[in-house]
């Protein structure tokens, strides 16, 4: 028996042993799989980071490390309903952990319930001191959960902890304005004041909640105050100017913005944008007379801002005169060129007051520089660049303007492709030309400028006449005056044999038009010649010599006495 006795316990000793050796692998498997997870994890592969987390939670389900792992990982993805359980179960495993709970916090906050959040960092913070920097984001949940009251408590609390901040000032600010308490809100603003004397920031931030509260005088006294003790301060200068004029009070107001002008520590930028008010005003003797005195302190104290002459470019292009507004916003962008509306302001004037299309090219190229992603001002820079005979050149900014517009704005590509077909034309791309066209008229089949040149080029080419006589014949109709377009009726019909037609629309363009172009007068020879109006036509090839756009045919018509192609 006693045998028997020591065999049982033997073998019970040798299970016991065997069972804690299983046990000891399992945990170093576990560890293992972890390490690979939280590997994975740094390397940001979250796939193989939960992989490996899951396969060592099925040899520790209780593990604290490893759950928590999994829920950090859930609420990257935001999988915040599946963070859940493993975040319970780490915090279950080690309650005092502070990174668990804070992951809970973090779930509970993104599954809106941010009392529960807050809760958990109630609870952080009231046991231990290191974890008072919790209290702005527990200000935050309380905001959220609509717990005024706490929320401002907590503000109160981060303040002792952190002092007087002017982030922390706003938001207890904003609370006491939700709760209709505006004595709170401007005792927090005083308090902001008196921790940053000297600070026309926080003078001002005070002052919008008084003047929007009705108490424009209590304004005006902080404002005074704060002049009396720092009186280099002209932005407060400029908002009681604006006070001033809101009591009416506009003598006193006058002098406060002369005052605030004449210091070159106001930036251009407010000044510039202070002067644009006025100049907003109804236009009277007193106002000029202030707006010259501004312009005149801007000039002397700012010589040097962008900001500046574009407001005064601006004054000048409400007074009508474009051709010194011009010359300001050309100053401006010397100074400042990444201004796109300033530079569009320039291109669009030039454009439309002169043909010094080099000098236009200048500005186009700046603003394609500054702004690729513009495509009008792609458009610009290739129509600039056509016009001087770049036509390779404008046809590549021309197509990078289709590129950056991808048929968004579609009156702007119906422009791009118009001038493409020009464009495409001038260097032999007539195919490419008459589809660029064509691609207009589908979109605006009344577009004038394409119906003219679509005609005129399909008549050089002696191509689709009766389709180049539908087009001019539409323009002539609607334009009975214009010599462009008459010539180039008179054109097509000569191409169709019809020179009686021709004659007729080409005299009368010949007598509406004060300085006909060369090329005008050499067609109408050519159509005289055809009529056998042989001297008259020499005549006016000779009166087409040295004009615009004459053919190299002309002088050879004139030595032969003959009409050549």
């Amino acid at each position: 028996m006693l045998l028997l006795f020591c065999q049982t316990v033997n073998a019970q000793v040798d299970k016991s042993h065997k069972i804690g050796k299983k046990e000891k692998t399992q945990n170093i498997k576990a560890d293992r799989l972890f390490i690979e997870g939280q590997k994975n994890l740094m390397l940001e592969d979250y796939e193989k980071a939960y992989f490996y987390f899951r396969k060592a939670l099925e040899i520790k389900p209780n593990e604290g490390a490893i759950n928590f792992k999994l829920a950090e990982i859930l609420l990257k993805a935001n999988r915040v309903d599946e963070a859940l359980p493993y975040g319970l179960k780490a915090v279950a495993a080690n309650p005092e952990n502070k990174y668990y709970n804070l992951a809970m916090a973090e779930v509970y906050s993104k599954k809106n319930e941010p009392q529960k959040a807050a809760d958990i960092l109630e609870n952080l913070m009231s046991n231990s001191e290191e974890n008072q920097n919790y209290i702005l984001d527990l200000a935050s949940l309380y905001m959220g959960s609509g717990d005024f009251d706490k929320a401002l408590e907590a503000f109160n609390r981060a303040e002792e902890y952190y002092g007087v901040a002017e982030q922390l000032t706003i938001q207890k600010q904003r609370i006491y304005l939700r709760k209709n308490d505006l004595s709170g809100a401007i005792r927090e603003g005083q308090n902001l004041i008196e921790a940053h004397p000297g600070n026309s920031q926080y003078v001002l931030s005070l002052v919008e909640i008084l003047f929007n509260n009705g108490r424009t005088d209590d304004a005006l006294l902080v404002i005074q105050q704060s002049l009396a003790n720092y009186p280099n301060q002209p932005d407060l200068q400029l908002a009681a100017y604006a006070l001033y004029k809101e009591k009416s009070d506009l003598e006193t107001a006058e002098a406060l913005i002369l005052k605030a002008f004449g210091n070159p520590d106001l930036e251009a930028q407010v000044k510039a944008q202070a002067f644009s008010d006025v100049l907003q005003e109804i236009k009277t003797e007193k106002r000029e007379k202030l707006l010259d005195q501004l312009e005149a302190l801007m000039l002397e104290n700012n010589p040097n801002d962008a900001e500046i002459y574009t407001v005064l470019g601006d004054r000048k292009m409400m007074a009508g005169n474009k051709v010194s507004a011009l010359e300001s916003y050309k100053k401006s962008i010397s100074i400042n060129s990444a201004n796109d509306q300033v530079l569009q302001g320039i291109i669009t004037m030039m454009f439309e007051t002169g043909k010094d299309f080099d000098k236009i090219e200048k500005y186009t190229s700046i603003a394609v520089e500054e702004f690729p992603a513009r495509a009008d001002f792609w458009f610009f820079d290739g129509t600039a660049k056509s016009a001087q005979k770049k036509s390779l050149e404008a046809e590549e900014s021309l197509v990078k303007a289709l590129e950056v517009n991808q048929s968004k704005n579609k009156q702007l590509e119906t422009l791009v492709y118009g001038q493409l077909g020009d464009t495409f034309h001038s260097i032999g791309k007539k195919q490419e030309a008459y589809d660029a066209y064509e691609k207009v008229l589908k979109t605006n089949p009344e577009d004038e400028h394409v119906l003219n040149n679509y005609a005129y080029f399909l008549s050089l080419a002696k191509k689709d006449l009766e389709k180049a006589k539908t087009m001019s014949g539409k323009l002539i109709l609607k334009f009975p005056e214009n010599t462009t377009y008459l010539d180039t009726h008179a054109w097509v019909l000569f191409q169709l044999k019809d020179y009686e037609g021709a004659k007729k629309y080409m005299e009368k363009a010949l007598l509406i038009e004060e300085t006909p172009s060369g090329v005008m007068l050499e067609h109408f020879g050519d159509i005289l010649y055809h009529l056998g109006n042989r001297n008259e036509a020499i005549a006016y090839w000779k009166k087409a010599q040295g004009g615009d756009e004459t053919s190299n045919q002309l002088n050879k018509k004139i030595q032969d006495k003959k009409y050549y192609e």
